[in-house]
């Protein structure tokens, strides 16, 4: 399209029309193995935008696809037309009303979110699909997603009461329940849009034989999750067309509809009663999975609110991943299956009764071998475990990936183990094999085949399987789609699905409501074949490119980025806690999250190059907000180390570019303190005397506003020389020796802090060393320098592995310096040193795990330290967070008699090492710390002391809220008796 019509679309809107190549690129995709590039991405600011875009798309035969938070799995919203992003400006709760049980929203509202805000009034939206912390209310209407607890709570048009929205012709309308009166007005209004969407209905369904035939083709009703093409049979149920039914409401076909037919601006749903308070799980262990399906209809008698299988290569997966290996803690063995069944009741003790009689039937029937009972805050554990499912699949190395193609069949659920059976068959036949988890309660499981998409025989057995299985569920009178919706990806199937006659009356519903095929064109209906426009097509090159990093685990930089599916996870905000994606949570910009920049080094290392394939201004932009906190690294269900993609792209953009001055004096940092504390006195004055330190800000490319760390007086390792000599030779050393790590952060700024470490634990009675050995390489690895950093890898690997061991450990005081022994290094270091440095990296400590280890071991004891009463605040270093645990700082601070110790629930600070320094970043950085950290720290009383174990972290809170926190080696020095 002539840009020129874009721009003056663009003038005319109060939000904005973005259309250079980079925007669209990351809109091209969703969490579907779909991609088509969109003319344009809008986010409008209000409901006039919208109605603006509605008049440009008639004008210009032009389609808009409207988006929220872009989690769909069948393609829904890619699309070749302007996608609309609701999920920025939409996000307000409107009204809700207590005694009428109801709730108001805008389209771009999360779930989650929703239900916090329910809480107080005591309500409750039930669907709850397992996106449900960045998954947004309009995106459910779309899909009608159920969830877990559908058995329960129903979907999502269980609950829609309600619609506001534009028709297809730009014209505004409110849908709901009404009367068969109002539904004859309805009919027999002026002539508008609104007035024909009415008649076509009212002649579609008069119409007995129609009926008859949606009776006969459509689902069996005894299916909940039925999603297959628009909801006729719900409406051919409704008072106009059967004297017993329920009132009239559009919203039954609005739900499930995908964007097709209405662009929605508000929502009102229905919410029940919060859930009864007491809740408990079976964690049920079987051999098979036809065992574990045949044990759940047993568990089905008990009313459960949820019934989730995961099958073997599910919990596999979970093994491997950072995050969710500590959510493990119930599984025993290596089981075919397990099978979480959860119980609501009023009363603890009604739920372990329940509980007891359902396992007691299984085991008569002989089902099952092992039936942990979990309660309280164990509980999110179990349910995170099963809701990582759809990232963790998508693990395997290599090219050969579960893929969701026929993963949303619901059948009725005494026809599961049968279906499932014969499921499985179809596989075998191909030599195919399938992972299975999710909704067992609801008839539905998540079935994903392994293929290869990039290779000719791939696509085709993607489409094969796609038809067999549509037969298959088409003998059980099942839907194809339960939850997932219809989309690119089970659109094709849809004729087949209904039955000719049926899908003609789909298409007439179309053309009434869409005339102009506007509305996200290409879905439920007219859908071409699914095994084209897919994001991997046969004989997709996948580059082989020489890297720093060693990326063989992956085998290779790209495919570490192809890890990332689309899932979205990095899209939930510091509401739902967790630190992935600071940048996403300050600026809730697509463009930020962890997904787009995974998106963008997938597309644009496979674009023509001259001699430096990593040569892309475009990748550079959407990598600048990545603070490469490494929360992505363990949060992400895939794993995808966006962090380490930013160094390794860097590193080759700066061989193309060159590196900026501010790149190298930072990764020069201990280089350039060295010099500075020569002269400490010096360069302190320069930085801190109000005219020299704006003229040092502004040459260094620093924020004015940011205070810089000041050099001590003396550095550790010239105070620990002069301390060995004053060392009083019959001092004696009886719990062992401990090599002290002594980072370039610790060395110069932070050197009090050394100082108190070694002070510690030398009164602990240990004898503390610091070991030769060189900087840690973090702030080159933070620049992108990472050639630099392979070297100072090498070195200290040499230098310590010979010493290091599980006896005599390295100690470290910041965390993003010690952590880099157990993340970067291994990655860094020739193949022959590798073993080497996993063995380094493995008795690589954080000072608060080797504290709490000895705590532990009984070698330091609360009697020697204070019984004085402490509150203190924790807020985490990210890289702990991600590679280590919060759990040692926490055991280590509680540890003395009377010191109370809670968390921050804080994600990143958003300083990030130079991160919050640098200019062009402070502001992002400033309203990171807003998020959570800084109105929690600022509402603390003086008694109370706040706790970081990070340099910058501290820093940062200075900076945002004048008070001083504390490492927690300090706390505990001057807490000892």
């Amino acid at each position: 399209m002539d840009h020129n019509k874009l721009n003056k679309l663009s003038a005319s809107l109060k939000g904005k029309l973005l259309y250079n190549d980079t925007i669209r690129t990351l809109y091209a995709t969703d969490a579907s193995a779909y991609r088509e590039m969109p003319l344009a991405v809008a986010i409008p600011e209000t409901e006039e935008d919208i109605r603006k875009l509605i008049v440009f798309a008639n004008e210009h035969s032009v389609s808009l696809i409207p988006r929220t938070a872009g989690t769909s799995l069948a393609g829904q919203v890619v699309g070749s037309g302007i996608v609309v992003d609701v999920s920025q400006k939409f996000t307000s709760i409107l009204e809700v009303n207590k005694e009428e049980q109801w709730v108001r929203v805008q389209p771009g509202v999360i779930r989650d979110e929703l239900n916090m805000h329910l809480k107080p009034y005591g309500l409750f939206f039930g669907p709850e699909t397992s996106t449900a912390n960045r998954a947004m209310i309009g995106g459910m209407v779309g899909n009608n997603s159920c969830g877990s607890n559908s058995v329960v709570y129903g979907s999502t048009r269980d609950h829609l009461m309600e619609v506001r929205g534009f028709l297809s012709d730009g014209s505004e309308v409110v849908f709901k329940d009404i009367s068969p009166d109002e539904f004859l007005a309805k009919c027999q209004g002026p002539d508008t849009l609104e007035t024909k969407v009415y008649n076509q209905v009212r002649e579609m369904l008069s119409d007995e034989v129609n009926r008859e035939e949606i009776e006969k083709e459509y689902p069996k009703k005894t299916i909940p999750r039925r999603n297959t093409g628009y909801a006729l049979d719900l409406l051919a149920d409704t008072e106009p067309f059967n004297n017993d039914g329920m009132r009239f409401n559009f919203c039954k076909l609005i739900a499930g509809s995908e964007g097709t037919l209405i662009f929605i601006t508000e929502i009102k749903l229905h919410c029940d009663p919060t859930p009864p308070a007491y809740k408990g799980l079976v964690c049920a262990h079987f051999n098979t999975i036809d065992e574990s399906l045949r044990a759940n209809l047993i568990a089905l008698k008990y009313t459960p609110s949820a019934s989730e299988l995961m099958d073997h290569y599910v919990l596999e997966c979970t093994k491997a991943n950072i995050e969710q290996a500590k959510n493990r803690f119930f599984v025993q063995g290596d089981p075919g299956a397990i099978l979480v069944v959860e119980i609501s009741r009023d009363s603890e003790e009604e739920v372990k009764n329940a509980a007891d009689a359902m396992v007691e039937e299984m085991k008569q029937a002989g089902l099952g071998f092992h039936f942990p009972y979990v309660f309280g805050d164990d509980i999110k554990k179990v349910w995170n475990l099963r809701k990582a499912g759809l990232g963790l699949l998508s693990n395997t190395p290599g090219d050969m990936k579960p893929v969701a193609v026929i993963e949303d069949t619901a059948v009725d659920v005494n026809d599961l183990p049968s279906y499932i059976a014969d499921f499985n068959e179809t596989l075998t036949k191909h030599n195919l094999y399938c992972v299975h988890y999710a909704h067992a309660g609801s008839g539905e499981l998540h079935l994903r085949p392994i293929l290869d998409l990039k290779t000719e025989e791939g696509n085709q057995m993607f489409h094969t399987i796609a038809d067999e299985i549509a037969h298959l569920v088409k003998k059980y009178n099942g839907s194809l789609s339960g939850e997932h919706g219809d989309g690119r990806l089970r659109g094709e199937f849809i004729r087949f699905m209904v039955g000719e006659k049926n899908y003609e009356l789909l298409k007439e519903v179309k053309f009434a409501w869409d005339p102009k095929n506007v509305f996200n064109p290409g879905k439920i209906v007219d859908t071409p074949p699914m095994n084209t426009s897919l994001r991997y097509m046969p004989g997709i090159d996948t580059p082989d490119i020489d890297t720093v990093f060693d990326f063989s685990a992956t085998q290779g930089l790209v495919r570490a980025a192809e890890f990332c599916n689309g899932s979205g996870d990095c899209r939930k905000t510091e509401l739902s806690g967790g630190t992935m994606c600071p940048s996403y949570m300050a600026t809730r910009n697509e463009k930020h999250t962890t997904r787009a920049r995974a998106n963008i080094m997938r597309e644009y290392l496979r674009k023509p190059y001259e001699q430096n394939r990593f040569n892309h201004k475009e990748i550079y932009d959407v990598m600048d907000l990545c603070l490469s906190c490494k929360a992505c690294k363990s949060e992400c269900p895939s794993n995808v180390d966006v962090a380490k993609l930013k160094a390794e792209f860097l590193q080759h953009y700066y061989d193309a570019n060159g590196v900026p001055l501010r790149a190298k004096m930072i990764a020069g940092f201990s280089k350039l303190n060295t010099l500075a504390s020569l002269a400490p006195w010096a360069y302190n004055f320069v930085f801190k005397f109000g005219p020299t330190a704006a003229i040092a800000k502004s040459v260094s490319g620093f924020a004015k506003e940011r205070s810089v760390p000041l050099l001590h007086k003396t550095t550790v390792d010239k105070w620990f020389k002069k301390h060995q000599k004053q060392l009083k030779s019959a001092q004696v050393n009886t719990k062992g020796k401990v090599y002290l790590f002594n980072d370039e952060f610790t060395n110069y700024n932070d050197t009090p802090v050394g100082i108190k470490m070694v002070s510690l634990l030398e009164k602990l009675g240990y004898e503390v060393i610091i070991p030769k050995h060189i900087e840690s390489g973090r702030t080159y690895l933070s620049k992108g320098l990472v050639r630099e950093a392979k070297e100072i890898a090498i070195q200290n690997v040499n230098l310590l592995k010979d010493i290091i061991s599980e006896e005599v450990p390295l100690v470290g005081i910041e965390p993003s310096a010690i952590l880099t022994f157990r993340d970067e290094y291994i990655d860094l270091v020739p193949d022959y040193m590798k073993a080497d440095a996993r063995n380094l990296g493995e008795n690589a400590l954080l000072f608060d795990e080797f504290f709490a280890k000895e705590i532990k071991a009984g070698n330091i004891t609360a009697d020697q330290f204070t019984e004085k009463q402490q509150l203190i605040k924790v807020h985490g270093h990210c890289h702990q967070k991600s590679m280590a645990s919060l759990t040692p700082t926490k055991q280590m601070l509680s540890l003395p008699t009377n010191f109370e110790v809670h968390m921050i629930p804080s994600g990143c600070c958003g300083m990030a090492g130079s991160f919050g320094y640098e200019k062009e970043h402070y502001e992002t950085s400033m309203q990171i710390g807003e998020l959570v950290l800084f109105p929690t720290v600022r509402k603390q009383p003086e008694s109370v002391m706040i706790a970081a174990p990070g340099t910058s972290c501290r820093h940062q809170i200075k900076d945002g809220t004048g008070k001083t926190a504390l490492h927690p080696i300090e706390i505990l020095h001057d807490a000892l008796k």
